[in-house]
């Protein structure tokens, strides 16, 4: 078993941090913080010798000596004016605590946008915190419900319609050495409400910090969330984070998975389609670089008939970069009449990326609809040749090339100004970074 260490430090640092900010826990949260941390303990750092996590190595993040941040940490404001989202409702965690002076006050009818932390109290959090997320199979979400805080607590009244996305901006620095953020969310889509979220998760300063974030979302009956993920942070940095989704009937939820930074990132993302009529869509898009490792793990749960789900990856990896992309599709013995498709697209742009790549279908029933597959390749020559035939430079067509082919699942994003900020970070990304060092 890997050193835990970083568990009871991380612990005791962040309950006095609670109750320098609040005073103690409700009896029912210590409770959940005490028995996640025994389970955590009980199952340490996840290994290479466990099937999960046999391509992804945490060591790195068990043996770093990390302290918990605080909002006094400077860091250029500039930072959140770039990667935060423009025309949204925003607001801003720094080293995982809320910081209201540059969040959003003036909120719509019907949302409520609030800081967990001020929010232990309410029903839906009682009801839905650690609920949902499988924090008695995981580490990670163990050891982030152990140290559970704050956070963004995100509930639409039923009926609610938003004009505009909800902006959940996460900033960690690192001027005082290794930080770790323990971020917990928890988003209550009401019933026939509609809802568009994005957490933003961005760096400050060049130490290795650990961001560790678990999202719960409740997904009530005829409600539509699309949930977008932009993870920003620097090449230093370690992120690991589980999201789950659990739907009612006739809802539909939309994961939007985009990985950008980090030298190490996981993301374990679970969407349970608990009602019938319900339909989930998961995206994602993975950009890696250098030694950056990315790992995504996805489970779609057809638990309940007449349930449908697609979902379309897609990867650009250079250097000596490692992704990974195991998604596995639950049809269960009574989820007849399941409509379910799985693609994972994977483009090499050098000889040493690597890509690891498992769909996987397991179905109990037997009147269902199910494909899945994966491809890996390189830039199409004869395409490239064509183009330089027209005149266009070699190093124009690879990025033109690389362009499109990372752009059809931006596209698919249903927020304008997150549609927009992505496809401009992929033409500030790709001259000479993704597109590496080309002769004519």
């Amino acid at each position: 078993m890997v050193e835990t260490n970083i568990a009871r430090t991380s612990l005791d640092q962040f309950a006095a941090m609670a109750r320098s900010v609040g005073g103690s826990d409700p009896e029912w949260l210590g409770n959940l913080r005490k028995r996640a941390l025994d389970r955590f303990l009980e199952l340490g750092f996840p290994t290479t010798r466990q099937e999960a996590w046999r391509f992804t190595n945490v060591a790195a993040i068990a043996r770093t000596g990390f302290t918990i941040g605080s909002l006094e940490s400077d860091f250029d404001l500039a930072l959140l004016e770039r990667g935060a989202l423009e025309d949204a409702y925003r607001l801003v965690f720094v080293n995982g605590l809320v910081a209201p002076a540059l969040s959003e006050s003036a909120l719509p009818a019907g949302l409520e946008l609030a800081s967990l932390a001020a929010s232990r109290d309410d029903e839906d959090v009682r009801k839905h915190l650690g609920q949902h997320a499988d924090w008695t199979e995981s580490s990670f979400a163990a050891l982030n419900t152990a140290l559970v805080h704050d956070g963004a607590f995100l509930r639409l009244a039923a009926g609610t319609r938003l004009q505009k996305p909800v902006n959940l901006v996460f900033i960690t620095t690192g001027n005082d050495g290794p930080i770790m953020a323990n971020v917990r969310n928890l988003i209550v889509a009401g019933e026939s409400s509609e809802l568009h979220v994005v957490e933003t998760y961005l760096t400050a300063g060049e130490a290795p910090n650990f961001t560790n974030v678990v999202t719960e979302v409740v997904v009530r009956r005829n409600a539509t969330v699309e949930h977008a993920s932009m993870q920003l942070e620097s090449d230093q940095a370690f992120h690991v984070a589980t999201i789950q989704a659990q739907q009612d009937r006739d809802s539909h939820y939309q994961s939007r998975s985009f990985s950008i930074g980090a030298a190490l990132a996981r993301y374990d993302i679970n969407v349970t389609l608990a009602g019938e009529g319900s339909g989930c869509v998961l995206d994602g898009l993975y950009l890696a670089r250098g030694r950056q490792h990315v790992d995504h793990h996805t489970l779609i749960d057809h638990a309940t008939p007449h349930t449908d789900s697609q979902e379309f990856y897609k990867g650009v990896l250079d250097g000596t970069s490692h992704g990974v992309f195991d998604g596995k599709i639950m049809v269960r013995k009574d989820a007849q009449k399941t409509n379910s498709g799985q693609v994972n697209r994977n483009l090499l742009l050098s000889e040493t990326a690597v890509i690891d790549t498992k769909p996987q279908l397991e179905i109990y029933a037997d009147d269902v609809k199910c494909t899945h597959g994966s491809t890996i390749g390189q830039l199409d020559e004869q395409v490239l040749f064509y183009m330089r035939s027209r005149g266009i430079a070699v190093a124009d067509a690879r990025e033109l090339m690389i362009y499109a082919f990372a752009s059809e699942v931006v596209q698919r994003v249903k927020i304008p100004a997150l549609r927009k900020q992505l496809s401009e970070l992929l033409l500030r990304r790709l001259p000479l970074e993704l597109a590496g060092g080309v002769s004519e």
